[in-house]
């Protein structure tokens, strides 16, 4: 009896030494680097790379504004101000979207950004730019209305100044109203081109009142020729027409004189009259003078 229990015993022991020998050794087939379950592993971790890389893609697509998107947010940061970051989103549309209708807006909206900083330099050269770019766009009478107002408002406002800018602005809008018949930017334009046209008028009269202070009739002559011709709807060629016809009077040309002074009456009668009261004067002194020539 006690040797067969010995023998079961170790015949059982036996039994659990194979079977743990044979766990052991599958253990080690499938934890081991090459084994089935490191391989299993492997693909599961790349499955969950690609499906999470696929969904971020998908995530980064749709966060993506618009180029539309992105154009507003640069309309919003040029209306509170920042400046900078308008101009960082403009460029960037420009940049990477050339071929999207809104990088035409961009370029635009640049012009426009340096116009609400008050650089009128810039803004001028922005808008003449876009100008040259795309001389058939939709928007032209307004490009061509900044680049006048650009001009416009650097240019001084007291006529005894340099009037170099208000010159320049009478250049770029004269002709505005037959171009752009329909804009809606041609009333302003037609005022204040007719404010800029008077300016300058006002000028060439201070100049040629100058002249006459210094008798320099010949001076004054052109300086009253000039705005007549220049800008004949003013309204300072009453008192150019009376420099003119005084200059002819100082420098002998009566025939002259009273031919200008028949165009005054018909403007200013009042201002005619006292003006041939001074030539009539002035010619009983002449008569009345024994050294006279």
């Amino acid at each position: 009896m006690n040797c067969n229990r010995d023998y079961a015993v170790a015949s059982g022991c036996a039994q659990l030494d194979i079977g743990s020998l044979h766990h052991a050794t599958l253990s080690r087939y499938w934890v081991s680097p090459g084994g089935p379950l490191k391989r299993c592993l492997a693909i599961f971790v790349v499955l969950v790379c690609v499906v999470f890389s696929s969904q971020n893609e998908a995530w980064a697509e749709r966060d993506q504004p618009t180029v539309q998107e992105q154009f507003e947010l640069g309309q919003r940061f040029m209306k509170r101000g920042y400046y900078v970051k308008a101009l960082e989103q403009f460029n960037r549309i420009r940049n990477y979207h050339r071929d999207d209708p809104y990088a035409i807006k961009a370029e635009l909206a640049i012009a426009d950004m340096y116009f609400a900083k008050g650089e009128w330099d810039q803004a001028r050269l922005a808008y003449m730019d876009f100008q040259r770019s795309h001389p058939r766009n939709e928007e032209l009478d307004y490009v061509v209305y900044r680049i006048g107002l650009s001009l416009y408002r650097k240019a001084p406002k007291v006529s005894a100044r340099d009037q170099v800018w208000t010159r320049q602005t009478v250049n770029q809008w004269t002709g505005y109203a037959v171009r752009f018949p329909e804009s809606e930017y041609r009333a302003e334009v037609m005022e204040k081109l007719a404010e800029c046209q008077e300016r300058l008028a006002k000028k060439e009269l201070l100049i040629a009142k100058f002249y006459e202070r210094r008798s320099a009739w010949t001076a004054v002559r052109g300086r009253a020729e000039g705005l007549i011709h220049g800008w004949p709807e003013s309204r300072y060629v009453p008192e150019a027409l009376e420099l003119l016809a005084l200059g002819h009077f100082e420098e002998g040309n009566t025939t002259e004189a009273h031919q200008v002074l028949e165009r005054l009456k018909e403007l200013e009668p009042q201002r005619a009259s006292s003006l041939k009261t001074r030539f009539q004067k002035s010619e009983v002194t002449d008569l009345s003078n024994p050294d006279n020539p």
